[in-house]
């Protein structure tokens, strides 16, 4: 035992040498890689402007043909998606690799830089503003707190960027990955990526592979590494109640007519419970959290005040224990009413209808039309006579209590085993690398539009985010920490590194 325990101490400082070692070296290369970020981000990608996604992809294809990668095109629907593929040993195991190259559209006028894609290096100062410096200043001593401000700077160029360099450090130490690499490329992901979900019948073969890494989205808001094990998907659905058929005077009709604006308030509170949770019968049928998951959620480093004083609100719902065990279950959102009146001011009129629109995140265990067949049903329930249409006015003359309900299934959610041999492999990886275990999100928030792909695809998919929270993803002045791409160069180094 004594003996053993001599060759694990040998193994973990081994390690940890080898991890001090590549701080050295992503040091050594951090100018080189921020001038590299800051080239590829001045190239707009925004898919309405196919000549510039053309030189984005140039981009890509000369950096990572130097890294040993074969690159091609393969038709789809809309544009393209870019193809990558090294097989470094046939009997190696291979990893799909997700990145995407489109950015969100912009308003210039809502950016403090005069043009999103001319990339600013910014240090924020006591008074909490974020001031320009000279892009000369990385050649110094580098501060991780600094950051490029640009559009598409962290999502999702900077993960592109830090794998490349990682490949590139690789490289240099004549050093080779530990499994076979395939990478997709594509064009637009913020667009729904409708192109690449075009692909997936014919080009399924050339995707096949034994696992896949998504690397898009924040870093728990802590920074420490992260693993992320699903998403939730989303279905849509939107509810009209009915007054009479056209807006009447207020005045003329009031304690007459029915305003659609209270029936459509009753259906909906009777769908909610004021603690937040769903009233709907079975809308959580199938959920369970065990006490192994339960010690996994609680293992993330959230707090109910830091969340609560971030959000500045008094009290969170009840659905779940925390913030993490909330995400395990389907939510029912409004996200938008309205009624038959849109002109600009107010009036004074009982409306024609009101509509409420509600967004359903999807959990593994729910499926989208299920979940809206129980929305369906509670309506049915509750006494209304329900349509997918406008009502006739025989129907509005022969019922008191109408609606018209539209629903999306959308798209079901995904999720990989917390204790997925892969999912093992990589937190191993990581707890050798940074000295602690990464955070281990089981359930993000968020909905990827690549989930089709991940289900059609049947390989264990893990997202492995690396860039700052606070990015303002898809907003104006998003940006990336410097911090976070140092730490994401050695993310990727640990993962090149594993034998799967």
């Amino acid at each position: 035992m004594k003996k053993l325990n001599i060759l694990f101490s040998i193994f973990f400082i081994s390690i940890s040498l080898y991890a001090q070692e590549w701080d050295k070296q992503i040091d050594a290369k951090l100018p080189e890689v921020l001038f590299n970020h800051k080239e590829f981000v001045s190239i707009p990608s925004l898919p309405i402007d196919v000549q510039k996604m053309y030189q984005n992809v140039a981009w890509v294809k000369a950096r990572y043909q130097k890294v040993g990668f074969e690159l091609k095109t393969l038709e789809s629907s809309i544009l393209p998606v870019l193809f990558a593929e090294r097989i470094v040993n046939p009997d190696f195991k291979t990893v799909l690799f997700y990145f995407h190259i489109d950015g969100q559209p912009v308003d210039p006028s809502k950016w403090n830089q005069k043009d999103p894609f001319r990339p600013v290096l910014k240090e924020q100062k006591e008074n909490g503003n974020w001031e320009a410096i000279a892009w000369e200043s990385v050649n110094a001593k580098i501060n991780d707190d600094w950051r490029i401000f640009g559009r598409a700077a962290a999502d999702d160029k900077a993960p592109i960027v830090m794998f490349l360099s990682a490949l590139e450090l690789m490289k240099t130490q004549n050093q080779e990955p530990k499994f076979n690499i395939k990478i997709i490329f594509d064009l637009e992901e913020e667009y729904g990526s409708n192109g690449f979900l075009s692909t997936l019948t014919k080009y399924k073969k050339q995707y096949e592979s034994d696992y896949m890494i998504i690397m898009d989205g924040p870093a728990h808001n802590s920074n420490q590494p992260t693993l992320t094990f699903g998403c939730r998907g989303i279905a849509t659905c939107s509810i009209t109640t009915y007054g009479s058929k056209l807006p009447q005077h207020s005045g003329h009709y009031g304690n007459y007519v029915s305003n659609p604006v209270f029936s459509l308030s009753r259906i909906l509170a009777s769908m909610k419970a004021e603690d937040g949770n769903v009233l709907i019968e079975e809308y959580y049928k199938g959920i369970t959290i065990s006490e192994e998951v339960a010690v996994i959620l609680n293992s993330v480093p959230d707090t109910k005040e830091g969340i609560n004083n971030a959000l500045i609100i008094k009290e969170e719902e009840k659905v779940g224990a925390n913030y993490q065990e909330a995400l395990q279950y389907p939510t029912l959102n409004v996200r938008q009413i309205e009624t038959s009146w849109k002109g600009k001011g107010l009036k004074t009129v009982i409306p024609e209808y009101a509509t409420a629109h509600i967004d359903v995140r999807l959990v593994v265990e729910t499926d989208g039309k299920k979940q809206l067949e129980k929305i369906k049903k509670h309506m049915v329930d509750q006494g209304y006579y329900v349509l997918d249409r406008k009502p006739t006015d025989e129907e509005r003359l022969t019922h008191a209590k109408i609606i018209t309900f539209k629903g999306n299934p959308g798209v079901n959610a995904f999720r990989t085993a917390l204790e997925s041999p892969f999912g093992e492999k990589l937190r191993s990886a990581l707890t050798k690398t940074f000295g602690q275990k990464p955070v281990s999100i089981r359930t993000m928030g968020g909905t990827v539009p690549i989930i089709p792909a991940i289900n059609e695809l049947k390989i264990p998919a893990i997202i492995v985010p690396m860039v700052n929270m606070d990015n303002n993803q898809h907003s104006p002045n998003e940006n990336i920490r410097i911090g976070n791409i140092r730490q994401g160069i050695k993310i990727c180094l640990s993962i090149l590194n594993t034998t799967f």
